[in-house]
């Protein structure tokens, strides 16, 4: 109590006893929890038990926040691609080039997902060499102006050896992105980041390879969102399928006689005996019961009404059921 009085106060005595306590989060963003390297970002509740002539009893408890990141936005449905050359050179001889091209559907991706990569690898020059993909994670730490960070593995693959003169073609080669953490972009002192590195191992030379950005997110990806971005996977870089227009007026749909005959419309509308007990009267799922009114007609058509001067309370109604 403020004024130190002991209104307000009451005795507890001994036995069990529970306070439910309420703490609403902060509405500016939060960055989600994260354990890192050289540093992590936690939450947790302390609660305290003062008592008079007693130290006080605390105890701590940690619990997780989710900066939620949802990948169905569009800058995150975009595709990603990049194309890169090299020529090996050895004193005086030069080989021919080695070219790689790598494109991904989308840029965002939640965890247990497998990131489809389409890829071209022509090794023109003389030696061996491997195309590979990894996930890479990049950890940046920030404090008193200076940075760190640490970059780590997450998963990889690897193609086919490609001697000289061949080429390796990747029609949506599959890479699963294991349980990690989502990506914080809007921290002020941790920032972790993803990306895809498609590459070629070149013995005796460095290697050739594609940085392509990724973003985890926590809301997956909606149907919707997974045709669209199917969709313009398939199609070409320049998107030149948005160029569809719609028809300019929509058709009329078909009539009712055309879809249900008279014999599956009276058979609809046979009626139900009468129950006093609920169970009684649905014996069955509720679901199966909407199925009674299927065959009811729509309602009609009509982009001009037939009856413009007559009155709105003169109309026939629908009769309930």
């Amino acid at each position: 109590d403020d004024d130190n009085s002991e209104e307000g106060l009451h005795t507890i005595h001994s036995g069990r006893h529970e306070y439910a306590f309420s703490f609403e989060l902060p509405q500016t963003p939060l960055a989600t929890s994260f354990e890192g390297r050289h540093g992590s970002v936690r939450y947790w509740v302390k609660a305290e038990l003062h008592r008079p002539w007693f130290l006080p009893v605390k105890l701590k408890k940690e619990f997780t926040v989710f900066e939620h990141i949802d990948i169905n936005t569009p800058s995150l449905l975009s595709p990603q691609a990049g194309t890169k050359e090299k020529t090996l050179c050895c004193w005086f001889c030069t080989s021919g080039p080695i070219s790689l091209s790598a494109k991904i559907e989308r840029k965002g991706y939640t965890p247990g997902e497998s990131i489809q990569i389409f890829a071209e690898i022509e090794n023109c020059s003389s030696r061996v060499v491997v195309p590979k993909a990894a996930i890479y994670q990049t950890q940046a730490f920030y404090a008193k102006g200076k940075m760190k960070e640490v970059k780590q593995l997450v998963a990889s693959l690897r193609g086919e050896s490609l001697s000289s003169g061949k080429t390796e073609t990747w029609n949506g080669k599959q890479l699963k992105i294991p349980p990690v953490s989502p990506s914080i972009l809007d921290c002020s002192i941790i920032r972790v980041e993803y990306s895809l590195m498609v590459y070629v191992d070149i013995p005796g030379a460095m290697d050739l390879f594609l940085n392509l950005p990724l973003v985890i997110g926590t809301i997956p990806l909606h149907p919707f969102g997974s045709r669209t971005s199917s969709v313009s996977s398939q199609c070409s870089m320049n998107m030149n399928w948005l160029g569809l227009t719609l028809p300019e007026r929509p058709e009329a749909p078909p009539s009712y006689a055309e879809v249900v005959t008279e014999e599956q419309r009276q058979s609809s509308l046979a009626p139900i005996g009468a129950c006093d007990d609920f169970e009684r009267a649905l014996p069955g799922p509720l679901f199966a019961y909407i199925q009674e009114f299927r065959f009811l007609p729509p309602p009609l058509y009509s982009e001009i009404d037939p009856n413009p001067d007559q009155p709105t309370d003169d109309r026939p109604s629908c009769p309930s059921r």
